[in-house]
């Protein structure tokens, strides 16, 4: 339930937010906070109407010419006729939410009733509107929300091939990273984080398994938070794992990101993992604290460290930040188990993907696609167009699993849960007294490669990714931007127990109040290259 502090915490918030760079330019709505899009709304100044207009003039401009970023994959063709009916209703004195007449972009995993269609990128669903919308966007309505769109997204949110590229899928091609645009946008969450930065949107929703909010957030400048499992819904988003799973926002500013946050969470009778969300959720504005950092334990993890020097170089400037700022760095901290998660996720992975997917489909009702054997039947037939670089053995490898009973599923979520969480993340918060533990988000975005496919895995320390302890024992993360190597952003991650985000959200601004502003992207054909805007 959102609090009556909720707007008041955010104009407060959007005050203190001096240093954002969008507060240099108010006249450039596309660039501006949810607070001061409210109060150019409050003044007359601005309709929901006109700034879609805005955002559309600009994907089209920019997503779907000029550099040619495919980051939307589907706009909401009732759009002004939604945005016009909130402004009637503001001009009626109408009670306004905090999301109210602000654009929000969805993943295409997150379903949405007609006219917009929900496919996870694949042509396998492109037939038929979900029947219904997704929890999360049901909230996202009371709040006043405009849903602007669809975002694009590696196909199957990466879970089809070891061999993909992010952020590209059969329905929406490779969205492009707007820094440099032979860059990648990582993730699964691409096309949400590469609108955002690129001011397509004022902030989106993503989705992650293990870095799927975090490395897109992180590889292009932007704040992700990547919630406790169960703080918000699962209810009508496409699955991998329900033991994984969760929704989370995108935005260019923690207070932003704190906004979508209050507005998303809370429990849901249709996902048992949100049991205890009510009595969790909050308005997280209230945490947005300039002096954040002050007092605040925070322990490096120096083995997600040391495996690309522009990141370290970053993680170095942000601890002297940290420091400046009063907080008590522990340096190093031991994450026990870090290496001995990969091989129990994949199991659980794999289990649940069949499981998940297989009932999510029987659920929908709208497609001919009943079962994960119907998907990769149609992408076999479909090969030309769904698999013209990389294949599916993940889905393959998920359809010869059996059913969640087995002993090897069984054995291998109470290994993953125990080790990240109670042995792992939770055992080096207590060890040290801390309040969280900090490491590098990711390295500067990789080169796009449609042959070999992601130059990175999530959660192996030797190549980059922070997201494997929080994403597996279902604990809170955020990435905030620290640095630039290359005009290429670079984040810092801060993680925590479960349902931490008050405090995670409380250094993360802290944080953010006295490092850097965003920085916008010039769309730069290549490193050192031309600008293609």
């Amino acid at each position: 339930m959102i609090r009556p502090s909720f707007l008041h915490g955010l104009i407060i918030a959007s005050l203190l937010c001096a240093n954002a760079a969008y507060a240099s330019d108010d006249t450039t709505d596309v660039w501006a906070s949810i607070g001061q899009l409210h109060q150019r709304m409050d003044e007359g100044a601005l309709t929901s109407q006109s700034l879609v207009d805005q955002f559309n003039r600009r994907i089209a401009r920019i997503d779907q010419a000029g550099p040619t970023l495919h980051a939307v994959i589907e706009l909401n063709p009732d759009a002004d006729k939604q945005a016009a009916a909130l402004d009637r209703q503001r001009k009626g004195h109408a009670p306004v939410g905090p999301l109210y007449g602000i654009p929000v972009l969805l993943k295409d995993n997150i379903d949405t009733v007609g006219p917009m269609l929900t496919t996870a990128g694949s042509l396998a669903l492109a037939t038929n509107p979900a029947s219904h919308d997704a929890s999360l966007v049901e909230r996202l309505h009371t709040q006043g929300a405009l849903i602007l769109g669809k975002a694009n997204l590696s196909e199957w949110a990466n879970m089809r091939s070891n061999h993909a590229s992010s952020g590209w899928s059969a329905r929406g091609g490779q969205t492009r990273n707007p820094y440099v645009l032979d860059r990648n946008p990582c993730g699964s969450s691409a096309g949400s984080a590469a609108a955002v930065a690129a001011g397509l949107v004022t902030v989106a929703i993503g989705s992650e398994t293990d870095g799927s909010i975090i490395c897109p957030a992180a590889s292009n400048g932007l704040v992700g938070i990547k919630p406790t499992l169960g703080l918000v819904s699962r209810t009508g988003i496409i699955p991998i794992s329900h033991n994984q799973d969760t929704a989370g926002p995108i935005a260019r500013s923690v207070a932003d990101a704190a906004v979508v946050l209050s507005a998303i969470a809370g429990s849901d009778p249709h996902d048992s993992a949100t049991a205890d969300a009510d009595r969790h959720a909050t308005d997280y504005t209230r945490f947005l604290d300039p002096d954040g950092l002050r007092g605040k334990r925070i322990g490096v993890v120096r083995a997600l460290a040391g495996s690309e020097p522009n990141a370290d170089r970053a993680l170095e400037q942000a601890i002297a930040v940290m420091k400046a700022q009063g907080a008590i760095i522990v340096d190093p901290v031991e994450l026990p188990h870090l290496h001995e998660l990969g091989d129990p996720e994949m199991t659980v992975l794999l289990y649940d993907l069949k499981h998940d997917m297989n009932a999510y489909l029987a659920a929908r009702g709208d497609t001919r696609m009943k079962t994960l054997g119907d998907l990769i039947a149609f992408n076999r037939r479909e090969a030309d167009r769904e698999m013209p670089y990389f294949g599916q053995e993940l889905f393959e490898q998920a359809q010869a699993k059996g059913a969640l009973t087995d002993d090897a599923y069984v054995q291998a979520l109470e290994k993953a849960k125990r080790l990240a969480g109670p042995q792992g993340i939770d055992a080096a918060l207590q060890a040290k007294h801390l309040d969280a533990l900090l490491a590098p988000s990711w390295g500067p975005a990789f080169v796009t490669d449609p042959v070999l496919g992601d130059h990175v895995v999530s959660g192996d320390p030797t190549v980059g990714g922070a997201s494997q302890p929080a994403a597996v024992a279902g604990y809170p993360s955020i990435t905030v931007p620290a640095a630039y190597a290359h005009d290429l952003p670079i984040g810092i991650v801060f993680f925590g127990k479960k349902w931490s985000e008050p405090t995670l959200i409380s250094i993360a601004y802290g944080f953010e109040q006295h490092n850097m502003p965003f920085r916008r992207p010039r769309f730069l054909n290549t490193v050192g290259g031309t600008p293609q805007e």
